[in-house]
């Protein structure tokens, strides 16, 4: 004897499950699973790729706030010593192309 409990409709008779349909019927249903399908992996693919610029976002963030948190050092101070500017903002404007761009 199985485990399977039989189901059984109000009337006394067994519900075998299942309902006949037409083509149409059919091809309406097939149908709108496949786009069930098409919306979640859309959905999926849109859901890793806020993540991925969601961290991004917050790495340029980091980024900008450390730098605005090194000039508001020593406010008493009138002048910034900084040698190699030039080349320290193209390394950053590098760093933050590539973080813009994703690569």
């Amino acid at each position: 004897m199985s485990d399977h409990e039989i189901d059984f409709t109000e009337d006394g008779s067994f519900d075998w499950g299942f309902t006949a349909v037409d083509e149409q019927e059919l091809t309406a249903v097939t149908e709108a699973r496949e786009t069930v399908e098409n919306i979640e992996d859309a959905n999926e693919n849109l859901e890793q790729r806020c993540c991925e610029l969601e961290g991004r976002l917050d790495k340029v963030y980091g980024s900008i706030l450390t730098l605005l948190e090194n000039l508001k050092k020593n406010p008493e101070k009138n002048y910034i010593l900084w040698p190699d500017r030039v080349e320290k903002v193209e390394a950053f404007e590098t760093y933050l192309k590539k973080l813009y761009t994703g690569n």
